[in-house]
């Protein structure tokens, strides 16, 4: 018995080692800051910077763990997506996915939960949360990319 508990421990260790070597979740470079938005103040940003930032704009700060797989890829992955939806270093460069921000933010998809485990501090109170949507409906006010919350008045649809 205690020899295929020494084989299962190897063959994992060695499947651990192994994936090491794919390339895909190193690539921690980050491009230029093209534009940001027009900030309708600081705390908008300084709260996007803190919940937001690390996917959604090419100022990402890239985590030790995000060195060692299978982590990396899901950090890579997370990152790429993350800022093909949003990305609020290439403002205006092209066409933004924020329709629907602000349930995402409300009902707490965003910031991902599994991303609150290794950083707490991105995660926002409800007075942060509304701040934060009033920011950023203020932020794209008048453009093609504005932000709707379900939390607001003026639709009647909630209880």
């Amino acid at each position: 018995m205690k020899r295929i508990a020494l084989i299962i421990v190897g063959v994992l260790v060695g499947g651990f080692l192994i994936i090491q070597l794919v390339p895909y979740g190193r690539n921690h470079a980050n491009p230029p800051v093209l534009q940001e938005p027009n900030w309708d103040s600081p705390e908008t940003r300084a709260l996007a910077e803190r919940a937001c930032f690390a996917c959604h704009s090419n100022e990402t700060a890239w985590p030790w763990y995000s060195n060692i797989a299978p982590i990396s890829w899901l950090t890579q992955h997370d990152t790429e997506e993350g800022r093909q939806v949003l990305n609020f270093s290439e403002w205006g460069t092209r066409r933004q996915e924020t329709h629907e921000i602000a349930e995402s933010i409300q009902e707490g998809a965003m910031p991902m939960p599994i991303f609150l485990v290794t950083h707490p501090e991105a995660r926002l109170t409800d007075a942060e949360k509304q701040a934060l949507i009033r920011g950023l409906n203020a932020t794209v006010s008048g453009s093609a990319n504005t932000f709707s919350s379900q939390s607001g008045d003026n639709d009647g649809d909630h209880d």
